[in-house]
């Protein structure tokens, strides 16, 4: 499974990227909103850890592009924002979850399991027959 993590604070980048890649999961990392919107739209990824203070591009507008241009990823927003209109803001904006800092790994980690979860269990709405194809 790949992730996608888009998170400013180096140092914060790289003790949760080392935790997820110890969990087996392959980690992509972007610094920048800018750098994170175009990952998420050019390369394939199951899950995107999102930060929403970000330079450049803020996580939300990220967010906002992802879903306005067809992009159904997972979205975890990981943010120090922890008042509850920030949280809802997240959450009608578009992403699935929404986690706030400081936080513990083992809770990052459940969260992003869950959404791996649902992700897995989501069946296309197509139904096929010889080469007539109804959505």
């Amino acid at each position: 499974m790949r992730i996608l993590l888009v998170e400013d604070e180096k140092d914060l980048s790289s003790i949760i990227k080392q935790g997820l890649e110890e969990e087996g999961y392959v980690v992509d990392v972007a610094f920048d909103g800018e750098e994170g919107l175009y990952m998420a739209e050019n390369y394939p990824v199951d899950v995107v850890v999102l930060d929403i203070m970000l330079p450049l591009l803020d996580g939300l507008s990220v967010l906002k592009s992802m879903r306005k241009k067809g992009l159904s990823t997972p979205v975890l927003l990981l943010t120090a924002r922890d008042a509850l209109i920030d949280k809802i803001k997240g959450l009608d904006t578009g992403a699935d979850d929404y986690l706030t800092k400081p936080f513990v790994f083992g809770e990052l980690l459940a969260r992003v399991r869950s959404l791996l979860r649902r992700k897995a269990t989501v069946k296309e709405a197509v139904i096929r027959i010889s080469d007539l194809e109804i959505n």
